[in-house]
């Protein structure tokens, strides 16, 4: 029983839209609606409305794992994503709704030599820059998760695995309805089923944008949509280092609780944990094809499973339930783009690649700074798209959890 109590979410739809705002945001999901969430309720901003071409959450944000976590393999990055774990703590408590936020801890486990090394470095870079990882052996990942097979069927035996106790969950629909809730109760807007088919800029300054159902002016344009950013920037002459791949994942039916951390292995490439309602979720790396394809294959679910059953046996007494794909948007370095570009008052976040969802309350809050204030935050200072032309890239694929 959770401590909250459960109530209708309050959503309010306007009919019409305005001929300009102070701010358009372009996507719907979990990072566009955070930034919304922070301007109203940090900086007072409300003139601003959220444009989203399908409902609220359709995208990325309703097709992701929910796994929350700091353990990342660049001190740029520990700062950024331990900050977003911090605030997903307290989420709950902000916005008074039940996230069905849930600590697990996440243990990512090495089978050979380089990866107990792999993994020792992770753990002491995470604890010098404030991330509670530690690295463990066998025996205690077994006295965690005593499901796991340490044989890994003969062919993968578990040598170690750095843990990470503070790693967690929640449910991605409730997040997206309390930012939603919390911004439109500020005085956001927020519309659904509006298409933007442009973006209009004068002398490199954006002027508004384009929509299906006519034309916003706006002194702020954030695109904080996934999948389709590389060409809705395009529209303002601006070319992104983004391309899109789909990313697989399934759950199966109902299973006994019992799988109390979430389980992550670099060389079988999957990962699992078990839902509230007790579904196994499992997911693996991006399809290798970059696409904007939204189809799943049979191909990604039987390599996947027969993965997840070398450390997770107890998996073959279970079906499959239902099997979806994301897009994920992958810079060069896997880390994300956050910040202005060379269009005067274009802003960006994008490149979330497969951790978007972990992000979105310090996304949010930082762009909502950023917005507020001209100024880019510290902590998102080293993630801009400049660092491209700096050669200053923050590369991390290793942190993709899966790669």
């Amino acid at each position: 029983m959770n401590e909250f109590v459960e109530s209708k979410v309050r959503l309010r739809w306007p009919e019409e839209l305005r001929s300009s705002y102070d701010v358009v945001i372009v996507g719907g999901g979990g990072h566009g609606l955070a930034t919304a969430y922070y301007l109203a309720t940090r900086h007072g901003i409300t003139n601003v409305a959220v444009l989203e071409r399908g409902y609220i959450g359709s995208g990325n944000s309703g097709r992701n794992t929910t796994v929350i976590r700091a353990n990342y393999g660049v001190p740029e990055a520990v700062r950024f994503y331990q900050h977003s774990l911090e605030l997903y703590q307290r989420l709950e408590d902000e916005t008074g709704r039940w996230i069905m936020h849930k600590e697990k801890g996440l243990l990512w486990i090495a089978h050979t030599e380089m990866g107990l090394r792999a993994e020792r470095a992770r753990a002491a870079l995470n604890q010098a820059y404030g991330s509670d990882t530690v690295f463990i052996g066998p025996e205690e990942i077994k006295a965690i998760c005593p499901q796991i097979d340490l044989s890994g069927g003969g062919r993968y035996p578990v040598l170690g695995a750095s843990y990470h106790p503070r790693g967690a969950t929640a449910r991605h629909d409730r997040v997206v309805w309390s930012l939603a809730e919390g911004a439109m109760r500020g005085g956001v807007e927020v519309h659904q089923r509006t298409r933007v088919i442009g973006l209009q800029v004068d002398a490199d300054r954006i002027l508004g944008v384009e929509t299906d159902r006519g034309f916003i002016g706006a002194g702020t344009v954030l695109l904080a949509l996934g999948g389709q950013v590389s060409t809705i920037a395009a529209m303002a002459g601006l070319r992104l280092p983004i391309r899109t791949h789909p990313l697989q994942a399934f759950v199966t039916n109902h299973y006994q609780q019992g799988l109390d951390a979430i389980v992550a292995s670099t060389e079988l490439l999957f990962y699992a944990s078990q839902t509230a309602r007790g579904e196994i979720l499992i997911g693996a790396e991006i399809d290798r094809q970059p696409s904007y394809s939204y189809r799943s294959s049979y191909g990604f679910l039987s390599s996947c499973a027969g993965r997840a059953l070398v450390l997770l046996p107890f998996l073959a007494d279970l079906k499959v339930l239902r099997q979806w794909t994301g897009v994920c948007d992958m810079s060069p370095d896997y880390s994300p783009v956050m910040g202005p570009t060379d269009v005067q008052g274009l802003l960006v976040t994008t490149g979330w690649g497969t951790w978007g969802f972990k992000a979105i309350p310090a996304g949010g809050e930082a762009m909502a700074a950023l917005i507020a204030t001209g100024v880019v935050p510290s902590l998102i200072a080293p993630f801009g798209l400049d660092r491209f032309v700096n050669d200053r890239t923050l590369s991390d694929r290793g942190s993709a959890g899966t790669q």
